[in-house]
């Protein structure tokens, strides 16, 4: 028997949390068969953790949208015994069980290979947030952003998108605006790379629709009201890369900036993202990244302390990356 957190509902549709364990024959249909080391808890787990948003789509549910270990078994020639392999997205801890247990059986399709010289723990430091954050990076550069272009805005930038933001967008040479809500975290953000560092406060109550032009570009995790004002502040022909909604899924903006200043809004799907920018991001992650950023946005938990560290990330006492060691 394997060991994993199972979520499952009562017959009185009360949530049921707890570290169980896991029958390998129950796992879902796949061709591969991973030994977990190391998962995540990202805000899509901790609100499925908490029972705080319909996230799980199908019951009873392991959570977790991460994973990193090993195959164990695979009837896919291309991936052999042994080989170091990471999973995100793809409906994992919503509609098929996910990463927060010893063992999980997924697709071919879904597996993206461990870069050689990256461990599973640094490659969950990165998980999901890292390579939206990438994602994000890669469609402002597809809107034509460069360095020279001006200020770039991050927003949410001690959570784990906006950490790997800053620190991607700084080291490819742009001047970093980081936004939190959290000034005490000023030297940790211009430690990542920040130029400077503004108070959240600044833009998450409304505003005109046609704001002093301020960014070049920008990545936001909020959404609601703060996406809107990022969007009403960006120069002509910037690029905006929507990928959270930490504020609300809201979007109360006018289309001033967009027939104005023709400002590009890029929505970033993590999820069902196609093989080839996967890879490509994963693989941009491995060169632009060094160990020692990767290793200073990681908390690392024990399975049996998930749920807990789930409420403490959507209290906003997190920065960073939770880091789940599923065996420890």
């Amino acid at each position: 028997m394997e060991r994993g957190i199972l979520l499952s509902r009562d017959d009185r549709d009360n949530l049921h949390v707890g570290v169980e364990d896991i029958d390998v024959n129950a796992l879902p249909d796949g061709e591969v068969l991973v030994d977990v080391e190391f998962s995540t808890i990202n805000y899509k787990d901790a609100l499925a953790l908490t029972d705080s948003s319909p996230i799980v789509r199908s019951w009873p549910m392991v959570p977790g949208i991460d994973l990193a270990g090993t195959v164990r078994t695979s009837s896919d020639p291309s991936l052999r015994r042994g080989d170091g392999v990471i999973v995100n997205g793809w409906g994992l801890g919503e509609t098929r069980w996910g990463g927060l247990a010893t063992v999980a059986s997924v697709d071919a399709s879904m597996v993206v290979p461990l870069p050689t010289d990256m461990s599973t723990q640094r490659a969950m430091g990165i998980g999901t947030a890292g390579y939206t954050a990438m994602l994000c990076v890669m469609a402002l550069e597809g809107g034509g952003l460069d360095p020279s272009a001006g200020p770039v805005l991050v927003t949410g930038a001690t959570g784990g998108v906006g950490s790997f933001a800053v620190a991607l967008l700084a080291g490819a040479g742009f001047e970093v605006v980081a936004s939190t809500g959290k000034a005490e975290e000023s030297d940790y953000l211009t430690g990542l790379g920040a130029a400077s560092v503004i108070d959240r406060a600044a833009l998450c109550e409304p505003g005109k629709p046609l704001q002093r032009a301020v960014y070049a570009g920008a990545v936001d995790v909020a959404g609601s009201v703060t996406l809107a004002n990022v969007c009403a502040q960006t120069k002509p022909f910037g690029t905006v890369a929507a990928c959270g909604l930490a504020q609300g899924m809201d979007f109360p903006a006018s289309v001033a900036p967009f027939i104005l200043r023709g400002v590009s809004l890029r929505g970033i799907d993590s999820v069902y993202q196609p093989r080839r920018p996967r890879l490509e991001a994963w693989d941009r992650l491995d060169t632009q990244l060094t160990p020692d950023v990767i290793d200073s946005v990681i908390e690392r938990v024990r399975l049996e302390d998930a749920p807990a560290a789930a409420h403490r990330l959507l209290e906003g006492e997190v920065r960073g990356r939770l880091v789940v060691d599923v065996r420890g």
